[in-house]
Parts: structure tokens; sequence; C-alpha cells
């Protein structure tokens, strides 16, 4: 019922009531989480989530225009705190109170019906004859290209290989690839 007051639209216009708001912060990267609560000792730290520092408003259930400014209007998700910039406390109060408006019928899931395309899936386009067919092979046993043969490593290399490993390698190892 606090919504549509002058009040509000003189603060907020037709935005919603954490758009514009940046939380102070120390440095140039601002913090990957939000503070659990706007209170400390009682007090107002230095600058409130949207909703603590609005007195005028009011979480719970039956405002509902409130609550709708925190739900995503293509998914029905709620928004994360770190986009709406407010408390873990207030979070968990929208929460509820929009579980709760939800279980009594006052917020509906607003997600849009998307249609499904009727275009073809199938592998009978187009696209699919122009892949080339596998190169025949050759005679049998050998592969489809040369270079998936096997290939005689330079003797230099074998060698050096040799020296390091020589306390691994079995007596008699053979030159030629195993078959």
């Amino acid at each position: 019922k606090n919504l549509p007051t002058p009040e509000y639209r003189a603060a907020y216009g037709d935005k919603p009531v954490w758009h514009g708001y940046h939380r102070n912060h120390k440095g140039s990267v601002p913090p990957q989480r939000t503070r659990k609560a706007c209170l400390r000792r009682g007090r107002h730290v230095g600058n409130p989530c949207p909703i603590c520092r609005d007195r005028n408003l009011l979480v719970d259930f039956r405002n509902v225009k409130l609550l709708d400014q925190f739900i995503c209007p293509h998914s029905g998700v709620i928004f994360h705190p770190i986009h709406t910039g407010i408390c873990m406390q207030q979070h968990k109060r929208l929460s509820q109170a929009i579980a709760q408006a939800q279980a009594h019928g006052l917020l509906w899931l607003h997600v849009p019906f998307v249609p499904v395309p009727e275009e073809d899936f199938s592998n009978r386009h187009a696209a699919v004859g122009k892949t080339p067919p596998a190169p025949a092979l050759k005679e049998p046993g050998r592969a489809w290209y040369p270079w998936y043969e096997w290939q005689q490593p330079p003797a230099a290399e074998v060698a050096r290989m040799r020296r390091i490993y020589q306390g691994f390698l079995k007596e008699n190892y053979p030159d030629t690839p195993p078959s």
C-alpha cells in the first residue's frame, strides 16, 4: 500500500528501489558478497541497503508491488542480493515474504511461454550431405591417414631416452611397435 504514494514516486519514480544503488567499498574491486545486516549495535552502518535506508518500505507478503521488484520477470527467480545490493537479513525476509505471498496466491510466477520452433532437428538436412565421407582404407591393417602410421623415432633420440630411463627399461626391449 505504500508504493504508489507521491513520496515513493518522488524518490524512486518507475524504477525498482534497488536501481542505481552502489555500496561503499574500499579499493577498486567491489565486495563479492553482501553484508550480513545493516544494523550494528542498534545503529545503521554508513551506507545501508535499499530496504534498510528507507523506513517507509515494509517487507510483508501483502506488499506485492515491492516483492515483485525483487523477482526476475523472465524466469521468476528471486534476484541475488549482490545484484540488488540488499543485506542478507533483508534478503532472507524478502525470500520468506515472497514464498508466503506465492502460497497465499497474491504473487504469481510470470514465466513467459516460449513456443517450440518448428524446425527440422533431424539429421536429414542439407548440411549433412556436404560432410565428406571417410577415406577408404588403402589396404587392410593400414591407417586412414599417413600421420597415424607408426614411424621409427630418430636413433639419437632413442639412445638418449635409453640412457635416461635405463634403470626402468626391460631387457631386450624391441625397437618395433607391439602388434
